[in-house]
């Protein structure tokens, strides 16, 4: 493997739309969502290394998940693991990897990516990602992984790119916040328009030019660690400084700045299992198109629901279709699919009447 290939591997987030699953103390990156025996980061991480050596992997979290990520990923070093002593969004911790890595190798490329996404065709996702590692080598680029839109999704930002190119690596004129529904319907009839996965690729040194451009008051914030990093001395630097950072997202900080960002249309399939619903639409159904996790079920005049609870507990429903069914621990959830968005508000109205979540 390339010694040179480096990979930021994004496991911070709470993911709480995957409530009651899902929760700040073991947040969904950590659970098997989907019943294959690994849970989201270990695939993640497994594909990663298909391509980049594993020493190569960092894995930025929040300080809280240092000892699950060890846990679920025992190839990775603790040196490998990049804490958050807080949460600041994605572009101070990209920024804060990413010297590290420069600092260790000089001519690094690398890919940001979630966690949290399912992708079932790992080899064509080498492909791409290798394609644009063959690009960022030899230019300073700002590279993304758009997905091809099958319907106008209204929950995804959106990549608008040069409509006129016919190269597999296209310019990108602009970003666009999530749209409403007609807006996203236009985008679709447009045909140069790909959803924002938040997948990256770059050279250190091009990403890190980038803030220093783009950003000069967060990379002066973090550029003054450099004599730290990778030393016994970083931790110190970070606990100290970090809090200080701007909360901001990588695509405002940087994508939406720059006059280098190209996009790849992914040519893979895709899914951020996001909220329950994306989680569904992946997994096999019955003849009731009911798809019913680790549990067993009876379910009459019900369709199109998601059931999870306990391995070898019995759900038996009648009359419910287009439900969110999950048992876990002392919560059990039943809850319309269409109202999914909610669940978030959800668990802040038990917080304030109950103390929990």
């Amino acid at each position: 493997m390339n010694k040179d290939y480096y990979a930021i591997l994004m496991a911070g987030g709470i993911g709480t739309r995957f409530w009651p699953v899902s929760t700040p103390d073991f947040p969904k990156q950590f659970h098997d969502m989907l019943g294959t025996g690994d849970t989201l980061i270990q695939k993640t991480f497994q594909r990663l290394s298909r391509l980049i050596p594993k020493e190569n992997i960092l894995i930025l979290t929040n300080e809280r998940y240092n000892d699950l990520v060890l846990e679920q990923l025992p190839e990775a070093e603790q040196r490998q693991v990049v804490l958050e002593p807080a949460m600041r969004n994605t572009a101070p911790c990209i920024l804060y990897a990413s010297l590290k890595i420069q600092k260790e190798n000089s001519d690094a490329v690398m890919i940001v990516a979630p966690s949290d996404h399912w992708i079932e065709d790992e080899t064509t996702f080498a492909k791409n990602v290798q394609t644009a590692f063959d690009y960022c080598s030899e230019n300073d680029a700002l590279m993304t992984l758009g997905i091809q839109p099958s319907f106008p999704n209204t929950g995804y930002g959106y990549i608008e790119y040069d409509k006129k190119s016919s190269e597999v690596i296209k310019s990108v004129n602009q970003f666009k916040e999530k749209p409403v529904y007609e807006v996203a319907k236009q985008y679709i009839e447009q045909g140069n328009f790909l959803w924002n996965a938040g997948i990256f690729m770059w050279s250190a040194n091009s990403v890190i030019n980038a803030f220093k451009n783009n950003q000069p008051e967060l990379y002066a914030l973090f550029e003054n660690g450099i004599e730290c990093y990778n030393t016994n001395s970083e931790d110190e630097f970070i606990k100290e400084n970090y809090p200080k950072a701007e909360n901001i997202s990588v695509d405002y900080a940087l994508m939406e700045k720059s006059n280098n960002v190209f996009v790849i249309g992914a040519e893979f399939d895709w899914n951020d299992l996001g909220t329950w619903g994306s989680l569904y639409d992946k997994l096999d159904k019955d003849s009731h198109n009911n798809a019913i996790l680790y549990t067993k079920s009876l379910a009459e005049n019900a369709e199109g629901n998601i059931i999870r609870a306990p391995k070898g507990k019995l759900v038996v429903i009648d009359g419910l279709n287009d439900y969110i069914i999950v048992d876990h621990n002392d919560t059990l959830l039943i809850y319309p699919k269409g109202k999914e968005q909610n669940i978030k508000q959800i668990q802040q109205r038990i917080k304030m009447k109950y103390g929990t979540s």
